[in-house]
């Protein structure tokens, strides 16, 4: 399993639209796609912003080209996020999931 790693920050005022639109853009379009095995989004606020991490996890490396395009290791940004204020990560990180151990499962 492969975990693709993706951080983004934003103005605090924008923290729960952006999340909404993260929803609709990235993550909708990543579990619409083969080989996609499930989504985190993780927040942490700063003095004046919020930094927001998008964990994806995929079956290999070769099925993220359906979602990612040929260059995996560059993100895939959306024209609406410039509505947010958005100062993304222009590069995406993988990483090899070694473990990966849930128990029970609870929504935040």
């Amino acid at each position: 399993m492969i975990a693709r790693e993706w951080k983004a920050r934003c103005p605090l005022a924008h923290k729960q639209g952006f999340i909404d639109h993260l929803y609709q853009t990235g993550v909708k379009e990543t579990s619409e796609t083969i080989g996609f095995q499930g989504a985190q989004i993780l927040t942490r606020d700063l003095e004046f912003s919020v930094e927001i991490t998008l964990i994806s996890y995929w079956e290999n490396l070769e099925q993220i080209t359906a979602f990612a395009g040929d260059d995996i290791s560059i993100a895939r940004l959306y024209p609406e996020d410039d509505k947010y204020e958005l100062d993304p990560d222009h590069f995406v990180t993988h990483y090899q999931v070694v473990e990966n151990r849930w128990v029970g499962e609870t929504k935040s």
